[in-house]
């Protein structure tokens, strides 16, 4: 029978989530304090940071803190790292998790799209990863940085063509950063989920024939055998953090996708090539809107039935601080 070794204890550690406020990363910070962590939270929205510290501070363990901050910035990202630093005495762990979705025709979405995609997940993720190493080389417990990309950034998705050209790039940088710092006693995994029951579709942009993008994606996002409760793969991810492991990628399904287009491209790209003949072909609509405005535009019965799809999402959306207002305070 193997033996599966203990994790080192990450009890005292001060970590950065970026994204934080809301979905997976809020997940992850809450995975860290319940571990007994000190998080600072980083994200754009102060009302949206201001209800997840309300959520947060309820955990008996750990800490949480919360700073606004566009990673887009670097300027901004490197400032805000070095005060929690100062505050802090020094830094440990750091997850790069902000970012956008778009959804639609690489047509609709344009060239725009796909310089906006790469400006808010690549270059945000190489801010703060750049802002970070500093600190986490100093860290006397080793530091540790964490890279979120996506099984759409080792195989490319259809009609999320911008979004996997983005996390291609932060799968790379992970690789590419795990293999410098092991000098200076920094660990860099690269973090690979599937889909996730997180409810980001109501913050994802919709281009093209947008309600019938929204149609598909909001209830292939959160269906059961496809996609993974989000609370079980933040605690994967950390666990993956804290025991220091390379590289992680989540789902059966998204595993299975990565490993057959590894030993097999040519078949998996005929079979993403049907997939993508299935979806929407309106290409000429290249204004985008949020999937929280296009839900809102259904009228019924489309609206019940995108309702019982998408239960566990929306349901997701209530838990995980993506709605706006009084809903989602409570786990």
């Amino acid at each position: 029978m193997q033996v599966i070794p203990a994790a080192p204890s990450v009890e005292g550690l001060t970590a950065v989530v970026t994204g934080g406020s809301r979905g997976l990363g809020l997940l992850m910070a809450r995975q860290l304090m319940q571990r007994g962590c000190d998080v600072v939270l980083l994200a754009r929205g102060e009302a949206g940071l201001s209800r997840a510290v309300a959520k947060l501070d309820a955990l008996s363990r750990g800490s949480v803190h919360s700073a606004v901050c566009d990673v887009r910035d670097g300027a901004a990202v490197r400032d805000r790292l070095a005060e929690v630093a100062d505050e802090h005495g020094g830094l440990d762990i750091v997850i790069a998790n902000a970012g956008i979705i778009q959804v639609g025709p690489a047509e609709a979405l344009g060239p725009d799209g796909f310089r906006e995609a790469m400006e808010s997940i690549f270059n945000g993720t190489v801010n703060t990863a750049f802002a970070a190493l500093p600190h986490l080389r100093r860290s006397a417990a080793g530091g540790r940085l964490a890279l979120i990309g996506s099984v759409g950034g080792l195989l490319a998705v259809p009609h999320l063509l911008p979004y996997s050209c983005a996390k291609a790039s932060v799968a790379a940088l992970a690789e590419g950063l795990r293999a410098e710092e092991a000098a200076y006693g920094v660990t860099v995994t690269g973090i690979h989920p599937g889909l996730m029951r997180t409810g980001s579709h109501l913050h994802a942009s919709f281009g093209g024939d947008r309600r019938r993008e929204y149609a598909w994606f909001q209830p292939l996002a959160g269906a059961p055998f496809l996609s993974m409760n989000a609370e079980r793969a933040a605690e994967r991810i950390v666990t993956a953090v804290q025991r220091r492991r390379p590289r992680v990628v989540l789902t059966p399904a998204a595993k299975l996708g990565s490993t057959a287009h590894g030993v097999a491209p040519v078949i998996t790209s005929r079979l993403v090539s049907a997939a993508g003949r299935m979806l929407p072909r309106d290409g000429s609509h290249r204004e985008t809107a949020e999937g929280a405005k296009v839900a809102a535009e259904e009228q019924p019965p489309a609206r019940w039935l995108r309702a019982v799809l998408g239960v566990l999402n929306e349901r997701a959306a209530d838990r995980y601080n993506q709605r706006t207002g009084t809903k989602g305070h409570r786990w």
